[in-house]
């Protein structure tokens, strides 16, 4: 059966974001929605974000602003400005909002494909352009999903493997068509935080019968989430990169 997967990450407590994808998944009509962790950290609402995922009855991975909630000594992996981000997130944060960010799973299979946060199998801390060409064939060799969803990177980006070679690439079009014959890992962008020259918010369409990426671009209200963010205290970085 055919089935049209939206994958979404990075939300960051950005509710405008999230609220305008959520308006756009009503036109999309995906089957089945999924998120890729780290829907808080950075924004300055994280609970309602939280909420909202629950309300929708999305599933999310685990990133790593929600490991590091859950694992306090991982805060020292991060900057000063994203460590004082998530101190105030979890402020923010109600308990039972912190129990089922901090409950969230590593991977999830969707329709045969792994999510992760940040690099499969399971690491919710790699980035994926931190992979060199040569770890390709280990890399696939120990997973066995024909496609892979990332964030992470906040931006979009995928990588094919053939069996034999590896390819990267960037979405140049807001469409990709897969080759059933190779397998991809697909980034795909951030809702609350783009960092790819373009502040729109970014989630991916995968049509797993005709094997296409649609990548949707989705405008939201930038100034509104940019005051609230100042407004409580979170570091000027966090609204300055939205613009």
């Amino acid at each position: 059966m055919t089935m049209n997967v939206a994958v979404l990450s990075d939300i960051h407590g950005n509710l405008e974001a999230f609220e305008a994808v959520l308006r756009d998944l009503k036109n999309t009509r995906p089957d089945a929605v999924v998120c890729l962790g780290d829907a808080v950290g950075y924004g300055p609402d994280p609970e309602a974000v939280v909420q909202l995922l629950q309300s929708h009855g999305i599933p999310s991975v685990l990133g790593n602003h929600e490991w590091a909630l859950k694992q306090p000594d991982h805060l020292e992996w991060f900057n000063p400005s994203a460590r004082r981000s998530l101190e105030l997130t979890q402020e923010l944060l109600s308990p039972e909002g912190l129990r089922t960010v901090t409950a969230w799973p590593k991977t999830l299979l969707v329709e045969g494909a792994l999510c992760v946060h940040g690099c499969p199998p399971d690491s919710v801390t790699r980035y994926l352009f931190e992979l060199s060409m040569e770890e390709l064939p280990e890399l696939f060799s120990i997973y066995e999903a024909p496609v892979c969803f990332v964030g992470h990177t906040h931006q979009l980006l995928w990588v094919r493997w053939d069996g034999d070679r590896g390819r990267v690439g960037r979405f140049q079009a807001d469409a990709l068509t897969m080759d059933p014959a190779a397998r991809y890992i697909i980034n795909v962008g951030s809702v609350g935080q783009p960092r790819d020259g373009d502040n729109r918010s970014k989630y991916v369409l995968w049509n797993t019968e005709s094997s296409t990426i649609l990548v949707r671009r989705v405008s939201y209200e930038i100034a509104k989430t940019v005051e609230k963010i100042l407004a409580l205290g979170f570091p000027r970085i966090n609204a300055d990169r939205l613009w």
